[in-house]
């Protein structure tokens, strides 16, 4: 893959309308039970999509109408330090800890950590789960104790 077809994609400002009308249409259409979708070429010809394909253009709707740039990475590709660094937000020397750690598994290719795509999802899901545990933890704790203002 040519690093330029990894970049991320982030709407423009421009776009942002479109991309929350799409995002309304498939909120729309998970309430229903919905039939094909179809995509219309230039040219005129119709496609119908597999579903599949449907769900995946939600998600990347979904995740552009957050603000969110959007890449697509293959399941079984394998990330570079910097990739997955990059892709948790956290700085590389951050991550090499928790590969150390055996946090995250990996395996060298030389002398470089190399770290399956499918590998660093499931920690990111862990982490992220933990993360809104431990926010409804503290929300629950700050009502408790009255430090919300309700007026």
């Amino acid at each position: 893959m040519v690093a330029a077809e990894r970049e991320p994609v982030a709407a423009s400002i421009r776009e942002q309308a479109q991309i929350h009308e799409l995002e309304e249409h498939y909120r729309a259409r998970d309430q229903q039970s919905p039939g094909p979708t179809t995509l219309i070429s230039p040219s005129g010809r119709a496609y119908e999509l597999p579903e599949t394909v449907v769900r995946l253009l939600g998600k990347v709707v979904h995740a552009l109408a957050r603000g969110e740039a959007v890449s697509i990475v293959p399941v079984q590709k394998e990330l570079t330090t910097r990739e997955a660094a990059d892709l948790l937000n956290v700085s590389r020397q951050y991550l090499v800890r928790l590969l150390d750690q055996g946090v995250i598994p990996c395996h060298k290719v030389g002398t470089h950590r190399r770290i399956a795509f499918g590998d660093l999802m499931n920690y990111k899901r862990g982490r992220d789960s933990e993360r809104e545990r431990s926010l409804a933890e503290l929300a629950q704790l700050s009502q408790e104790l009255g430090l919300y203002d309700y007026e």
